[in-house]
């Protein structure tokens, strides 16, 4: 479909087949799991009956549907106030039916997603025209472009990907960073050429957890820290433990490295379900990270789990 087109009406009727019928998602929860109201800034949900994700190994664990309804009997008990959707890197061609399913999502009265974060090719010609026609949905906080596996380094110091993350920041719209360890010299540079669009790195930076020397991670994340304009997504890590054993402790150096790094008010919690089941469920991520986190101030804790998100994605309340 172009990106201009409004939905065809088989589209429609698929965005009613995953929005119809969804059991009532968590709004909230008072239960004993976790004090602390939680903003779940990284959720990932994917009906393969409708979208193609290329990504997926067939067979493998996430090789199946991840549905709201999945979502909630996850969050069960964990105080998960609202969400905000992440892109799964869908079929170039089926990005716009992508966002507007979501958007269909947030606006349910019984679901906590209160936001998304689109998927989007900043350097393609066609971008400024495919997120300016979607930018009028005030759910639609963001994009990101995934910048491992499939880009080599660089990729995102091109002249026309700065041009297109410059024109996020026009539009009122924050860009998802999304890259390997060793590019994040090159993700500092590009935050430094667009002084006006808000980033969000994710992943901590997605440092090698195990086995691997932290310096060169902690010196580029501490670079990267020293530009105002750049928040960090505490997800991803529990995913590396991918089946072996681990405690909150293996996770602890790269947790409070990146909260000292880029201090109280510009750090985000992000469940990255159903990503994180590779390593843990997500009760046992919420878990471990507020046990490493416990030693803080209730105030920082309050702003990673819920406040600074509010802030950072523009949830209003």
């Amino acid at each position: 479909m172009d990106h201009h087109d409004t939905l065809t009406r088989r589209e429609a009727m698929q965005i009613g087949a995953i929005t119809a019928g969804i059991a009532p998602l968590l709004a909230a929860s008072s239960g004993p799991g976790h004090a602390l109201p939680i903003i779940d800034t990284h959720v990932h949900l994917w009906d393969l009956k409708t979208f193609r994700l290329a990504w997926i190994d067939r067979g493998s664990a996430l090789d199946r549907s991840f549905l709201p309804a999945d979502y909630a009997a996850a969050t069960e008990g964990l105080n998960v106030v609202k969400a905000v959707y992440l892109e799964v890197d869908v079929d170039p061609a089926q990005q716009v039916l992508e966002a507007e399913t979501v958007v269909a999502l947030c606006r349910r009265r019984d679901s906590p997603l209160a936001a998304a974060v689109i998927s989007g090719r900043p350097a393609d010609p066609g971008f400024a025209a495919y997120i300016k026609a979607l930018a009028v949905h005030p759910e639609i906080k963001g994009v990101r472009q995934v910048l491992h596996g499939g880009t080599p380094p660089g990729y995102c110091l091109s002249e026309a990907f700065i041009r297109g993350i410059r024109l996020l920041g026009d539009l009122g719209l924050s860009f998802d960073l999304c890259l390997r360890e060793g590019d994040l010299g090159d993700g500092t540079k590009l935050i430094e050429a667009c002084p006006e669009t808000p980033f969000i790195l994710d992943h901590c930076g997605n440092p090698t957890i195990f086995g691997a020397e932290l310096g060169p991670w902690k010196r580029a994340i501490d670079a990267m820290a020293r530009r105002p304009n750049v928040s960090c997504k505490v997800s991803g890590i529990v995913a590396s433990a991918k089946g072996r054993p681990w405690k909150p402790s293996d996770l602890a150096p790269v947790v409070d490295h990146v909260l000292d790094a880029f201090g109280p008010d510009r750090v985000l919690f992000g469940g990255d379900w159903p990503v994180c089941t590779l390593g843990s469920p997500l009760a046992g991520w919420v878990r471990a990270l507020s046990e490493i986190v416990a030693h803080r101030p209730e105030a920082a804790r309050r702003k990673l789990f819920h406040d600074n998100a509010v802030r950072v994605y523009r949830l209003g309340s």
